[in-house]
């Protein structure tokens, strides 16, 4: 019966479509004069005089509406919900057969706004009267064509989804052309935060192409594919004994690449999944303390791990098993490493930084080679492309005459020093060389500013101040720079002309940012992993929104525009993870019956 129902229900809806825009609507009203008396009441017979306009009585207790004086008498209708919702009068235009209920309204408010300047006070019209009249128009004459084309691109105006009209009208009056014409600029391209509400809090974020790999406070680790949503492997099953521990450890560290997703564990367990299958681990080790730093190749089955000082390298042979193949000790604890790339038909290749030292790592050799180290110098942030490794020390006490803080770059075919570039009085806090343009090498620093250095002279590209409470992460190519920042921002920069193109703000800081010709990746993952509310005792087993942290997936390939503008209300695909606005989405016949949310 049920089906019978929407099946009628979505035939009417079509024909109400199909119908003609000028078609005269029918109206069912009383069949005399006195019946309208009666429900009308008197003050809505006073709006039916204003509005110039009667009903002309037909048979079948129905009336046609007409014209009186110019104006149409569909304003009489209007008087009769002026005391509605809002909601309730585009649910009826939505049901009268119009995609674009608002566009009507604002046109009705663009001629009250006229109507009600022409009859301004003297004390309003004087104070318009002390700017050039050509000036105001002007003004106004561009306003109103920058409302209009943003109005264009979409069937619900812009600010009535961001903005009331009157207050962006007031906003855009203090713009100038420059501003105007950067605000009018079309945005082509969807956004998809990847949640996953049973996690609680977010712990570590790594991407790798299509692929997102998340880890979260209740031990459970989730992986994306951004290009097949429904993907069978994105529930990756913990080992055993992390999964039998009560309360489960959470995720300390995650990373992934093309083939291999891996993650760590409070508890010293370090699981592998196959990113093709997922499912249960295809490899798990254990180590008797905390992992400190963990680290996959980008582009071969190579794992390294560092508990402390202790540093376990695991490789895949030919034959699919794996194996450890090299096990070290450091003089000073591990505070971050990287496995250099571009080493599938080599032997793996490592750098280390633990102090004030930088090591190389090579499995054939009997110990690590020291790169690098001055006493008083603390390695802060390292990164390794094919042919190099930068890494930037802080300089302390003694050592803060000598011109500042500094990145060092080493050829890793010499083993020497090729050039050092910076003076900064701020930490560096992220590098990027792998990602980077050949030659050119990107850095974050806690003095606010993104930096671009030309390796092969030294010299500086751009100085970009960024981030009000530093930059955490960074990635650059030919032309444009992403930055993220302690505040929550990211910032997309032209790095040719050092101007920011736009900006986007979440909470928590940014510790992700990862793109390529089509996407971008950003990561806020909170620093307090156990705020209130996110305890396993609470009554409530998942933590607040505003504490989980988020993960932001931008499609730029994907036109937002070529959806027939149909609003976002009438796009479910019936299985949205968010309720509110469950039973709306099922009574309009723009289904969606197959595929899947990203948030799932």
């Amino acid at each position: 019966m049920a089906e019978n129902d929407l099946a009628a229900f979505r035939e009417r809806w079509k024909r109400e479509l199909s119908s003609k825009k000028g078609e005269q609507r029918l109206v069912c009203a009383p069949s005399s004069s006195r019946d309208i008396d009666d429900q009308l009441g008197q003050r809505d017979l006073k709006n039916l005089n204003k509005a110039g306009s009667y009903s002309k009585p037909e048979e079948g207790g129905c009336t046609e509406h007409v014209r009186v004086g110019g104006k149409p008498a569909a304003l009489a209708a209007a008087a009769e919900t002026e005391d509605q919702p809002q909601y309730v009068s585009i649910a009826s235009s939505l049901l009268d057969g119009r995609t674009s209920p608002l566009l009507d309204r604002i046109e009705e408010e663009r001629s009250r706004r006229k109507r009600q300047y022409h009859n301004m006070t003297n004390v309003c019209s004087s104070s318009l009267q002390q700017q050039p009249q050509g000036k105001v128009k002007k003004e106004e004459e561009l306003v109103d064509q920058l409302i209009q084309d943003l109005n264009e691109v979409n069937d619900i105006p812009f600010f009535d989804i961001e903005l009331p009209y009157e207050i962006a009208l007031k906003i855009f009056q203090y713009l100038n052309c420059a501003e105007l014409g950067r605000c009018a600029q079309n945005r082509v391209g969807s956004i998809s935060q990847l949640q996953f509400e049973l996690g609680k809090v977010l712990c570590d974020v790594s991407s790798y192409d299509n692929f997102v790999l998340a880890g979260y406070m209740s031990g459970d680790v989730r992986l994306w594919d951004t290009l097949h949503w429904d993907s069978t492997a994105s529930y990756l099953k913990a080992n055993s004994l992390s999964a039998n521990t009560e309360p489960r450890p959470h995720v300390s560290h995650v990373q992934v690449n093309g083939t291999l997703a891996a993650a760590a564990y409070e508890d010293g367990c370090v699981d592998l999944w196959s990113t093709e299958t997922g499912g249960e681990p295809i490899y798990h080790y254990q180590t008797p303390g905390r992992i400190q730093v963990l680290s996959l190749s980008p582009d071969s089955p190579v794992l390294i791990s560092a508990t402390g000082s202790d540093v376990r390298l695991d490789c895949a042979k030919d034959c699919g098993y794996w194996r450890t193949v090299c096990q070290t000790q450091l003089p000073k604890t591990v505070e971050s490493m990287t496995l250099v790339p571009g080493r599938d038909q080599q032997c793996p290749l490592a750098a280390l930084a633990a102090g004030e030292s930088m090591y190389l790592l090579d499995p054939r050799e009997e110990e690590p080679l020291m790169l690098h180290s001055v006493y008083g110098h603390p390695v802060t942030c390292l990164d390794a492309s094919e042919s190099h490794v930068a890494f930037g020390v802080k300089r302390t006490g003694w050592a803060m005459h000598d011109g500042g803080n500094k990145i060092h770059i080493y050829s890793l075919e010499t083993r020497k020093p090729t050039v050092s570039v910076g003076n900064s009085p701020g930490d560096f806090t992220c590098i990027n060389l792998r990602d980077s343009s050949p030659h050119l090498l990107v850095c974050g620093n806690k003095d606010r500013r993104v930096r671009v250095f030309d390796i092969r002279s030294g010299s500086s590209v751009a100085s970009l101040y960024a981030h009000h409470l530093g930059v955490t992460s960074v990635q650059a190519d030919d032309w444009k720079i992403v930055s993220g920042g302690g505040e929550g921002l990211v910032c997309v920069w032209e790095m040719r002309m050092g101007a920011k193109l736009w900006e986007m703000h979440n909470r928590h800081p940014v510790r992700h940012v990862r793109f390529n010709t089509s996407t971008l990746v950003t990561a806020n993952i909170p620093d307090d992993k156990s705020p209130r509310g996110a305890c396993i005792t609470d009554d409530d087993l998942t933590a607040h929104r505003r504490h989980r942290g988020v993960i932001c997936h931008y499609d730029f390939s994907e036109d937002a525009l070529s959806q027939d503008h149909i609003l976002p209300i009438c796009r479910s695909d019936y299985i949205e993870s968010y309720g509110y606005n469950y039973n709306i989405s099922l009574a309009v016949p723009y289904d969606r019956l197959s595929g899947s949310h990203p948030s799932q």
